[in-house]
């Protein structure tokens, strides 16, 4: 791996889970409010760079700190059937 491509950043993210607020609900949030997640531990999750799938992982959840254990490569077709 050349110096240049070590630098690149690549923005990651994982799709924890989903909820739905009636919008009213959601303007009235303020800083620190929690929005429920229908996301437990050892559920599934895509993990994304740069908005792009790239791998599954599974939800683990440690002294009160959530971590995802990698689990395969994403199927992209996959991603794009659930509509996210």
């Amino acid at each position: 791996m050349s110096n240049q491509v070590g630098a690149v950043p690549v923005e990651i993210s994982v799709l924890l889970g989903r909820s739905v607020l009636p919008m009213a609900q959601l303007l009235r949030m303020g800083r620190g409010a929690v929005i429920p997640l229908d996301a437990h531990e050892h559920d599934e999750v895509w993990i994304l760079a740069n908005n792009h799938p790239v791998a599954r992982g599974e939800i683990q959840i440690f002294e009160e700190k959530i971590s995802i254990v990698v689990t395969r490569q994403a199927n992209v077709y996959d991603f794009m059937a659930i509509g996210t």
